[in-house]
């Protein structure tokens, strides 16, 4: 990773950070992109006392022009781009029947169409360096969620994409890797929309019994230095992507039950 340049969107907390801490450990050049700007310009003075060069964004991936200029800058300040990793993301937590439509858009918006206008502008670069395109989608992405309906679908399609990028570059020299987590202890599950766009503002689950966000970040760089295509992460999130392939209507009986014991569940 020495002086290879990383972008990492959603890098103001949780996996973003992590990775942005475990990328300037290994000596990248860490490109922070979020909303957050403040939060962005502590974490960045953090890095710069550590020796990491270090460079903020303030980039809502929703929009379009944010992304574009989030790689021109990147490209202005060190002239290339050797890793992308599309990290942004929001959920949403409420039965489709309750559901504004605007949540389900609004969740496209960042998960599904971030990673698109993001990887559209970094690809020619990435192209050129040999690099990596990654996608932090989830097990979401595998197994559709009740009262995730929107999350799911963007996971879905942030899947798909990427695994036809791949296809299509097989043999210019670039790598695409497809990270998905279980259940990871982070604030997107605070900042999750309720049916009227509301952030629910209070995790549903006992953050501490899940994965650490620092642990994802290492299983990421390992992957990214192994060139993997796909890395499944916790033993659950695991379990589920083989039983569902071998046993659909188990798991979808399994997996009703097991969202429904979440703290007000909108399933209940």
């Amino acid at each position: 990773m020495k002086e290879k340049v990383v972008i990492i969107t959603g890098s103001s907390s949780g996996i973003g950070l992590a990775c942005a801490k475990e990328f300037a450990s290994q000596g990248a050049i860490v490109v922070l992109a979020a909303r957050s700007i403040d939060a962005l310009a502590t974490i960045k003075a953090d890095l710069e006392a550590k020796g990491t060069k270090a460079l903020v964004v303030a980039t809502d991936v929703s929009k379009e022009t944010d992304c574009q200029s989030l790689i021109e800058q990147t490209v202005k300040a060190f002239g290339k781009v050797d890793i992308l990793v599309n990290n942004a993301g929001i959920s949403m937590r409420a039965l489709f029947n309750d559901a504004d439509l605007d949540v389900l858009r609004r969740l496209m918006d960042v998960n599904f169409w971030g990673t698109v206008y993001c990887t559209k502008y970094a690809l020619p670069y990435i192209l050129n360096s040999g690099g990596t395109v990654v996608g932090v989608s989830s097990i979401a992405g595998f197994k559709g969620l009740p009262g995730r309906t929107g999350y799911s679908a963007s996971k879905f399609a942030m899947n798909g994409f990427l695994e036809s990028l791949r296809v299509e570059n097989l043999n210019k020299g670039i790598n695409v890797l497809t990270v998905c987590p279980g259940f990871t202890a982070s604030n997107i599950r605070n900042a999750a929309l309720g049916k009227d766009g509301s952030a629910q503002g209070e995790s549903p689950r006992d953050e501490q019994k899940m994965m650490q966000p620092e642990e994802v970040a290492r299983h990421m760089v390992t992957a990214i230095v192994k060139r993997k295509k796909l890395i499944v992460l916790t033993g659950q999130g695991k379990l589920v992507v083989l039983l569902n392939k071998l046993f659909p209507a188990w798991v979808d009986k399994l997996t009703l039950k097991e969202m429904a014991k979440e703290n007000n569940s909108p399933l209940k």
